[in-house]
């Protein structure tokens, strides 16, 4: 009997030294799936050097393909997208890609964490060219860019070859530059003056780069949007192509959004 009452006395103990807080070992939490969104003039690619070590990290990684096509079918398509992923979800997004994860992301309870690189965050109403023209400082105008049509009545916008490294990537290698230029993908004209839905940063924490050199988006710009969202900001010597440039800090930044 003795010893049957210490062995329940004992696991009585335990038992309570558990409810009290006692040290106990947790399950493994699975790292969140990172989603990285290109912009407009670029594709997936300008996230590889980011994505390699985000993977080498132990994160799993989608970089999808943005169409491009207009503001709300973008973050429609992207949102899909999302709908897809099961657990906790890191959105980062580059350029044009900010506005569009800033509407894809909205009502998503997955979604923990919004990373904008160099990136559009609008609120409710604002366009991407009001925001690029607030401050002084874009190089990117009608004059750095070749309009095509296409379909019924469409243009296209491209960065015309004999600006684009100065304008979009000064500080990207030559060789880069020029196969970014043939490789570049055009983003519909609409989409400058395309009205931003309610914003998911209201509600979801963020982060942002700013890059100090950007002549697409000056930094002006980027460091207003960033303190109006309430985003933990770290500032790097890059053009516009802070990603591409500057891999390790994108993904340093990255990772802090996603612990």
């Amino acid at each position: 009997m003795t010893t049957r009452r210490t062995l329940l006395t004992g696991t009585a103990a335990v038992a309570t030294g558990a409810f009290l807080g006692a040290p106990v070992a947790h399950a493994h939490r699975p790292k969140p799936t990172v989603v990285l969104v290109h912009g407009a003039f670029a594709d997936a690619s300008g996230w590889n050097d980011v994505a390699t070590r985000l993977i080498r990290d132990g994160y799993p990684v989608i970089t999808p393909a943005n169409p491009l096509r207009s503001v709300s079918a973008d973050a429609a398509y992207l949102a899909s997208i999302l709908a897809t992923i099961n657990g906790p979800v890191v959105l980062a997004a580059h350029s044009y890609g900010g506005i569009v994860i800033s509407n894809a992301a909205t009502g998503n309870a997955n979604v923990k964490a919004l990373v904008y690189v160099a990136a559009f965050v609008p609120d409710a109403g604002e366009t991407l060219l009001g925001l690029q023209t607030k401050y002084l400082g874009s190089r990117l105008n009608e004059a750095a860019l070749d309009f095509r049509p296409y379909g019924e009545g469409l243009v296209d916008g491209y960065i015309k070859k004999d600006v684009f490294r100065d304008v979009f990537a000064a500080d990207v290698p030559r060789t880069t530059t020029a196969l970014m230029w043939a490789g570049q993908r055009p983003a519909d004209a609409r989409t400058l003056g395309e009205p931003s839905g309610a914003p998911a940063w209201k509600a979801i924490p963020s982060w942002y780069l700013v890059a100090r050199n950007d002549q697409v988006l000056p930094a002006a710009a980027q460091r207003f949007m960033a303190r109006r969202a309430g985003s933990q900001v770290r500032e790097v010597g890059a053009s516009h192509v802070a990603m591409i440039s500057q891999p390790a800090v994108t993904a340093d930044l990255i990772t802090r959004a996603a612990r």
